[in-house]
């Protein structure tokens, strides 16, 4: 049974900083591509960060680069968002994402974790 549960969320005030984990079980994590999605209310849903299975070519959403930094622990299966200078605009459902290859890509998520960038 593939879990993915977030932490690390709450309130912060602008310029702060937080690091959200995600705590994945039941899949291959280390064959498995991780991301970072963000969904403000009343927006869509929108890619922060995605990790490939390799380590390489990381990609950041361009509202986030410079300031947000993914990474992963495959020993522990843990994903890792770092997230720095938080802006109001940040503030959002974060959601761990996982595209866990088997006979074809089967895609899971995480249930969310709350953060909300307020003085």
């Amino acid at each position: 049974q593939v879990q993915l549960v977030e932490s690390g969320g709450g309130l912060v005030q602008p310029g702060g900083s937080l690091r959200l984990s995600c705590f994945a079980s039941g899949f291959n994590f280390e064959n498995s591509e991780m991301s970072w999605y963000r969904q403000a209310p009343g927006e869509e849903r929108e890619l922060v960060a995605s990790m490939p299975a390799t380590g390489s070519s990381i990609s950041y959403g361009d509202s986030v680069k410079g300031r947000f930094t993914v990474s992963r622990d495959n020993a522990k299966s843990v994903l890792y968002l770092q997230m720095n200078s938080l802006k109001p605009e940040d503030t959002a459902v974060y959601y761990c994402n996982a595209l866990v290859p088997r006979l074809a890509i089967v895609e899971y998520w995480g249930q969310g974790t709350p953060v909300t960038v307020s003085s």
